[in-house]
């Protein structure tokens, strides 16, 4: 699936929607060049699409930085999976300087200029949606974001479709309506909306299966949590027939690792369970990421590799460096093996 094509001054156009259209194109934002250039050198020498280091800011966060963008850097990463808010603020972005917008032309030319100073882009954004509640919102405030994810060249927009306490049944004819709405703001940009499978429902393949196929565009995939669908109960070797079956699908990824008992490992598990004892650092994981790797390669995946880790909570700043420098060491090692690191200077 490429990304459909928008043209600039039909970006300046759905911009206007949110109050920046006509100053974009004399405010100096510079327009971000794709990833394999910004990443892998002069366009034509690399291979495959490089596949930049990630991670969450909210986990960056547990090295208690007063600049984010330092913290990146420091750590090697090449991308950040960012917090959007309704407002459009950029929440958990911390700088010295103050808080992050992306609400005026100003908030975003600060972004887009501390991208480049950093060397570190905004590889996705995240949203916290509630579409079983406001669909009709959703779908506005998902192409608002889908215009400054164009502006900054933010590929992906991981997205929620939680059920909030519907069966499923109930829920999928809803959802699959209600993201309809919100493709049809999202499309003309071009970013993909990558739902994250988590909780009840989305854990569920043949949920997803049906949802993508009711919803029917090629700009609604995934952000897949390889920790979330174990999380949810399947045996880990069913695990890789579904990341095989939603590879094609895969914008963006939270990887994340849980250790179960051996024992456990081939059975049929109740969600959540043990969840907080069992979490683990990806190096540490029942799941193999080099073959988690192989799949998406294989599938032509074109997005990042976003650390998630979750069990870093009451830990010193020196230890969870540590631990997220041999989390990052193990991504440097199986993009390297499949040719998606950045091509030499």
């Amino acid at each position: 699936m490429r990304e459909a094509q928008i043209s600039r001054r039909g970006l300046l156009r759905n911009a206007s929607l949110f109050g920046i259209g006509g100053v974009l194109s004399r405010s100096g934002l510079v327009w971000a060049e794709p990833a394999e250039r910004a990443l892998g050198g002069e366009p034509g020498k690399q291979k495959k699409p490089v596949w930049p280091l990630a991670m969450r800011e909210v986990i960056l966060r547990h090295l208690k930085p007063d600049n984010i963008w330092t913290a990146a850097k420091h750590m090697g990463l090449e991308g950040m999976e960012v917090t959007i808010t309704e407002k459009l603020e950029l929440p958990h972005l911390v700088h010295p300087e103050g808080p992050y917008t992306a609400a005026d032309i100003a908030g975003l030319n600060r972004v887009r200029k501390d991208m480049e100073r950093s060397g570190v882009r905004i590889t996705a954004f995240c949203m916290y949606n509630r579409f079983a509640e406001r669909p009709d919102w959703e779908a506005e405030w998902c192409g608002r974001v889908a215009r400054v994810a164009k502006a900054l060249g933010v590929s992906a927009i991981r997205i929620d479709v939680v059920a909030h306490k519907m069966s499923k049944e109930d829920f999928l004819p809803l959802a699959m309506k209600a993201l309809r709405k919100a493709m049809a703001e999202v499309e003309p940009t071009g970013v993909p909306l990558a739902i994250e499978n988590h909780g009840a429902v989305t854990n569920d393949p043949d949920f997803l299966e049906a949802l993508f196929r009711g919803v029917g565009s090629p700009l609604l995939g995934l952000t897949l949590d390889t920790g979330n669908f174990y999380w949810y109960g399947h045996p880990l070797s069913k695990l890789y027939e579904i990341f095989e079956q939603f590879a094609s699908r895969v914008f963006h990824t939270h990887l994340k690792g849980i250790n179960y008992p051996p024992e456990k490992r081939e059975t049929q598990r109740p969600m959540g369970w043990e969840y907080g004892k069992y979490q683990c650092p990806i190096y540490q994981a029942d799941v193999d990421f080099h073959r988690v790797a192989a799949i998406l390669d294989k599938a032509g995946y074109q997005g990042d590799l976003c650390i998630e880790n979750e069990g870093l909570g009451g830990k010193k700043t020196d230890e969870v460096e540590t631990i997220l420098k041999k989390e990052l060491a193990l991504l440097v090692e199986l993009r390297q093996k499949l040719g998606r690191a950045p091509a030499a200077p």
